[in-house]
């Protein structure tokens, strides 16, 4: 699998991103800088990665919606390609309306950092196919805009199409229908609050999120 983690300024997981891809693949991962125009040739994933991208300035994630590079992130997506946006790479996602909704400011204004409890609820991804035989997983959370909104009929069309592929146990943020992860109609497109590279490593006791990566080798 070919993959690249794009780094916006005030990225903080990019190289944790690239790290966990690298130690299933044994392959490098390339780093697209924000600015560049375009991706690496013949990319199989592109992983929008967590942090506070130019200070979260306006609205999370609505300057970095703007930046060069998610012009050659949106044409990947056109294509067939996968995209996978984590936390702040999530926000990304929903700037550019490759997925639907908006995350908003915690319920309760609280920064929420912990271990959140999930249930699996579509394991038939490119994303999450390696969570089949297991339909909960503990990934750790940590934001301050996590809360996923979408107006009713977005709301149905995600539920009816099986297109909420994670959902809270314990809803730590207020999220509509404990949404803390969804996918695009094509489903080639995955936007999450969890971080799965901060649970990747069995050396660090956590491997909740291992599953999330080892589903996209295995889709490539």
């Amino acid at each position: 699998m070919k993959s690249a983690v794009v780094v916006f300024p005030g990225s903080n997981c990019d190289r944790d991103a690239a790290r966990a891809l690298e130690r299933l693949t044994g392959k490098p991962v390339s780093m697209a800088w924000h600015k560049d125009a375009t991706l690496p040739d013949g990319l199989d994933l592109v992983v929008l990665p967590g942090g506070f991208s130019y200070g979260d300035y306006l609205r999370s994630g609505a300057m970095s919606a703007k930046a060069p590079i998610m012009r050659a992130v949106i044409d990947h997506a056109a294509r067939g390609g996968l995209v996978l946006g984590i936390c702040n790479g999530f926000q990304v996602l929903t700037e550019t309306r490759l997925l639907p909704g908006a995350l908003l400011r915690n319920a309760g204004l609280r920064f929420a950092c912990k271990d959140a409890p999930l249930a699996v609820v579509n394991g038939n991804t490119p994303f999450t196919r390696a969570y089949r035989e297991t339909r909960q997983t503990e990934i750790p959370i940590a934001h301050g805009d996590g809360r996923f909104t979408a107006d009713e009929d977005a709301l149905e069309r995600l539920e009816g199409e099986g297109r909420v592929v994670f959902r809270y146990l314990d809803n730590p943020n207020g999220s509509a229908r404990d949404i803390a992860g969804i996918i695009n109609e094509r489903g080639n497109v995955m936007g999450m609050m969890p971080h799965p590279e901060r649970a990747s490593d069995p050396e660090l006791g956590r491997t909740g999120g291992s599953a999330v990566f080892q589903s996209l080798v295995e889709a490539a």
